[in-house]
């Protein structure tokens, strides 16, 4: 199962917003197939690793599968892997976690016994929900994953001092291909309006080199029909903008296009405003206001608007303020922080501890891991909100 769940991280970034899965096959104490879900649309685990089970030339009947997540049994982009693993002859299968989908939710397990295969499940269930952590959040909440994202300097400086105009990057090459690969397995990243003021932000994935190579794709709408994203899609940008300061000829409304603007405003602003928001809005962008009442935040508001629209995963990127947001109003699943071995001291400018020091609860983060990419370091946690959610034991 450890093999499998190594072969499933190898999806993260090419299948959301669908599960990472990998599946091993055993027959006579050898593995004699691997296989992964490689990109949303494509072949499921299962099947790559009964089609690799074939080409090394070994009959896979008889043989025990080891599958992260519980083996699909519904017609969707591809067909029920529960009906390719019944016709190979698979004795038995070793599952990780159930799919908490309402197509499956134990259907798929059902259907295996029901043809005489034995099942076994919650082999190491912990791992396969930390490694599938948003999936299994959107299944039990509808509710979209948030990850908080910043870089800083070891004196807690996010950003350099401008006065000079040059613009530098407080984090290193390395770091900033590893939020590409961040960006791709989102549906949507969100930043405050002082971002799109202050560096003009594109808010778009790097592609990776295969994708460089291909024609372009239709640009993704933020749709609220129940569709979802697929590969080549582009997450959507979302500018939190109170009064409407976003410039006109920023790069953001530049690419609507390329990939779907939402600004999210008060109801008030929209109402006063009614010139810009034409502005905005002929430039392609969509603005969403949310209602002037006391009680849950904007952003209470917005995760429920992104719910409604499938969003499973939401990056928030913008700056201390609205980090520290998101921490008050405990939205937060995730934090990725970026640690350069940098003391900027007075070239320094915004330091991330200043709104930290607003909050007025201490945030617990568990399941820590630190790795490094170049002389950076990076540092992801997850919230106690979020292990619940998920149905895991802090650590």
């Amino acid at each position: 199962m450890q093999v499998a769940l190594r072969l499933a991280q190898r999806g993260i970034g090419s299948v959301e917003p669908n599960p990472a899965v990998g599946a091993v096959l055993v027959k006579a104490n050898q593995i004699v197939g691997k296989g992964w879900h490689k990109k949303f649309g494509g072949p499921h685990a299962e099947i790559n690793a009964l089609e690799d089970c074939k080409k090394l030339g070994v009959n896979p009947q008889g043989a025990a599968m080891y599958v992260t997540l519980e083996p699909c049994c519904h017609q969707a982009k591809t067909g029920p892997c529960t009906e390719a693993i019944i016709a190979a002859g698979i004795s038995k299968v070793i599952v990780a976690a159930i799919d908490p989908s309402e197509h499956a939710s134990g259907k798929g397990i059902e259907k295996l016994r029901s043809a005489g295969i034995e099942v076994e499940t919650g082999v190491c269930e912990t791992q396969a929900r930390l490694l599938n952590a948003p999936f299994f959040k959107f299944a039990a909440t509808g509710k979209c994953w948030v990850i908080l994202k910043w870089a800083q300097s070891i004196d807690g400086k996010v950003a350099w001092d401008q006065k000079s105009g040059e613009r530098r990057w407080i984090s290193g090459e390395e770091s900033r291909k590893d939020v590409h690969k961040l960006r791709r397995r989102v549906q949507a990243i969100l930043v405050g309006v002082n971002t799109v003021i202050a560096d003009d932000p594109l808010l778009t994935a790097r592609p990776v080199r295969s994708e460089r190579r291909k024609s372009a794709t239709a640009p993704q709408g933020l749709a609220s029909n129940g569709a979802r994203p697929g590969k080549g899609k582009k997450a959507a940008r979302i500018v939190l903008d109170n009064h409407l300061r976003i410039p006109l000829d920023c790069k953001l409304l530049a690419t609507t296009k390329e990939a779907p603007v939402l600004i999210l405003t008060s109801q008030q602003t929209l109402q006063v405003n009614p010139q810009i928001v034409e502005k905005v809005t002929q430039k392609g962008a969509e603005v969403l206001a949310y209602p002037d009442t006391e009680g849950r935040s904007n952003l209470h508001f917005l995760i429920c608007e992104l719910a409604k629209r499938d969003v499973v995963q939401l990056l928030v990127e913008g700056g201390p303020a609205v980090i520290a947001s998101f921490l008050k109003e405990q939205l937060a699943d995730q934090v990725v922080v970026y640690i350069t071995p940098k003391i900027l001291g007075p070239q320094g400018s915004v330091a991330i501890t200043e709104a930290m020091a607003e909050l007025t609860e201490t945030v617990d983060l568990h399941h820590v891991e630190i790795e490094r990419f170049g002389d950076d370091v990076r540092l992801t946690a997850l919230s106690k909100k979020a292990l619940d959610e998920i149905s895991v034991v802090e650590g």
